[in-house]
């Protein structure tokens, strides 16, 4: 099923024309990934959904154009109208392309975490971005849904809510599910897909089961979101998982939820870019690792879907850059690294850290029995896995602020507490440590974008004397 424009140029009958970019939305590829089953011994078939032919290069233009034509019929947005919307990026970019077509102006809620191309991309289609900082509650005043509703009401404005928006999900019943059954002529035994919003997951599990109930739906999500039993943060993989449940998430169509690191996603996006030829995101990468799970218990005659939201251009500067991956710990630079040098310690010292709410005195304890200067702190503990820097405190910075203060004490950390250590990936070279603790008294150690020690500048003079002394 394809949307039609309502104001078709009848000149254009008989012709392979489309009438505009909107309709060009939908009807999106079908395709095997023929060399990673090969590698993965994969017996069945795995194929991927490419959302990356859509006008906005991603599975969002499907529910833009549904929810502009619904607000459309029920007078919830008029002409010249502004549409306001928090968005990581592809929505953003799905509704920009319709408002162009239809005459309405976009504004777009993002938050820091997002790629800076993806704040470019939104400008270059004319829309104005507002950017919101990821580590604060939903309902923080600054949170970009916060914002969002702010400016909603300030502009007068339409804001299509895709995380409660029944159009959401409606459109992946209308279009995505129907090219499914049809691409695979009704074999398909198998769909994985990302959780975000679970417009897609939802909308195209709705129809294919109705098609034929036996077909399993698997959710893929990102380690820590609320989905697979997380807390909603912290993770890097931008546009699925989430710190709440959305309207559309319906657990009842999903037969499994496969929880899936931030760097089984980047690395695995990397190697389908490189041995498939199909440039894919983070949450691509992560939905193909589920799906690769999935395939290797399937039987020769299945037929398994993954669907991919978008292309990986969007994350040029992130999943695709050696330096950024290598900063949160992903990629291993060289062999003598800061993984060596934390090795040379012996067994790697378990992080030591504080919650926000804990008393200084309980802090300069713990620096006593352990015998170190700086601690991080930590929101969201335990597991750790799942925690969230917040900053850090110092001892020096402690001694100051109790001498001028004796009652500090006995008040909560995060009102002494410093920004947070400059971090430093665990493949990283040793000469960048001894750059950078030229001004910063410690180090946080990322592997696989979590935090893993601190390293200090003992830690490191400790290192070189034993290379020194070993010859």
């Amino acid at each position: 099923m394809a949307w039609g424009s309502d104001s078709a140029d009848t000149r254009l009958h008989g012709t392979a024309i489309a009438d505009s970019v909107i309709d060009l939305i939908g009807n999106t590829p079908l395709v095997r990934l023929k060399r990673i089953s090969e590698l993965e011994g994969i017996t069945g078939v795995l194929t991927m959904k490419m959302e990356t032919t859509n006008p906005g290069g991603s599975a969002k233009d499907r529910p833009a154009l549904e929810m502009i034509l619904a607000a459309e019929r029920d007078g919830l947005l008029l002409p010249g109208g502004t549409i306001v919307e928090p968005t990581s990026g592809n929505t953003g970019v799905g509704l920009a392309i319709v408002a162009a077509q239809r005459g309405y102006t976009c504004v777009f809620v993002m938050t820091d975490k997002v790629a800076p191309e993806k704040v470019s991309l939104l400008r270059a289609y004319g829309a104005e971005v507002v950017v919101c900082p990821v580590a604060v509650a939903p309902d923080d005043p600054t949170s970009y849904y916060k914002v969002a509703e702010r400016l909603t009401h300030e502009r007068n404005a339409f804001r299509p809510n895709q995380y409660a928006n029944p159009a959401n999900p409606q459109s992946h019943y209308n279009t995505t599910g129907p090219e499914l059954w049809r691409q695979t002529g009704g074999r398909i035994t198998h769909f994985v897909a990302g959780a975000g919003t679970c417009g897609s997951i939802t909308g195209t599990a709705r129809y294919l089961r109705e098609m034929n109930p036996s077909i399993r739906i698997i959710a893929a999500d990102p380690v820590g979101s609320v989905f697979s039993g997380g807390s909603g943060r912290p993770y890097l993989v931008e546009g699925v998982g989430e710190d709440f449940f959305p309207a559309a998430w319906d657990a009842s169509l999903y037969d499994e939820i496969i929880a899936i690191s931030d760097e089984v996603s980047f690395l695995t996006a990397r190697r389908v870019s490189r041995e498939e030829g199909i440039l894919i995101g983070g949450s691509g990468g992560m939905a193909v690792a589920a799906a690769i799970q999935v395939a290797k218990s399937a039987a020769p005659d299945d037929i398994v879907v993954v669907f991919n939201p978008d292309s990986g251009r969007g994350y040029l500067s992130k999943v695709f850059d050696d330096g950024w991956m290598a900063n949160f710990g992903f990629l291993r630079e060289c062999e003598q690294c800061v993984g060596a040098m934390l090795a040379s310690r012996g067994e790697t010292p378990e992080l030591l850290y504080v919650n926000p709410s804990q008393t200084v005195r309980h802090a300069i304890d713990l620096m006593r029995a352990h015998g170190v200067s700086q601690l991080v702190v930590c929101k969201n503990t335990p597991p750790f896995a799942n925690a969230e820097v917040s900053g850090a405190v110092d001892e020096l910075d402690l001694m100051d602020a109790i001498f001028r203060d004796p009652d500090v004490l006995d008040t909560p950390v995060d009102r002494v507490m410093g920004p947070k250590l400059p971090t430093i990936g665990i493949g990283q070279k040793v000469e960048l440590a001894v750059e950078m603790l030229d001004s910063a008294p410690a180090l946080l150690v990322l592997s696989g974008g979590r935090p893993l020690s601190v390293m200090t500048r003992t830690d490191v003079l400790a290192y070189l004397q034993a290379v020194v002394d070993d010859g």
